[in-house]
């Protein structure tokens, strides 16, 4: 596996809408798997196809890891999803804040608005066609994905202008408020 080059703002690709994938074969496996390795190797949850340079609509989730009742992280626990041409299908009317970066965006997080619960209709990384409903956390990582897929960035989706941080400046925020 290849760890591949993540591109940044202001890399026009990241603020065009995507094309659909077409071809399952023997090569978009591979970038597959190298976009996972690209994206645990930046420490990311999440990676669109455009942040490493490629006009796809697909992406890959890997979810935090589940915690057992005393609050351990639970070894292999973490749920990786390989999406492609997905469509967000529904939204609850729930909606919640949450901080969010950017592997395109590096050294910065901003406060944005998400629906608590999605569906998703897309493909898997075989072709095959698949349904997901999710909640939470899993469900804000996949809007932020999808988003990247439109050519849309978490940036244009802030609560406020002023909820938009450098990492230290939020990390010094949050200290002070302990």
């Amino acid at each position: 596996m290849t760890t591949l080059e993540i591109v940044t703002l202001p890399a026009p690709i990241l603020r065009q809408k995507t094309r659909p994938v077409t071809d399952f074969g023997t090569e978009f496996q591979e970038l597959i798997e190298n976009m996972i390795e690209t994206m645990r190797s930046a420490n990311g949850v999440g990676l669109a196809a455009p942040q490493i340079g490629r006009s796809l609509r697909m992406a890959v989730v890997e979810d935090l890891p589940k915690e057992d009742e005393e609050g351990n992280e639970i070894p292999d626990s973490r749920d990786l999803y390989v999406i492609v041409n997905p469509e967000i299908v529904w939204k609850s009317r729930e909606v919640v804040d949450g901080i969010e970066g950017c592997l395109s965006i590096p050294g910065y997080l901003g406060e944005v608005e998400r629906a608590e619960a999605i569906r998703v209709r897309g493909q898997d990384r075989h072709g095959k066609k698949i349904r997901l409903r999710l909640k939470g956390w899993t469900a804000r990582i996949f809007q932020h994905e999808i988003d990247h897929l439109n050519g849309v960035l978490y940036i244009d989706k802030l609560t406020a202008e002023e909820n938009f941080w450098t990492e230290e400046a939020f990390q010094a925020q949050f200290e002070e408020e302990e």
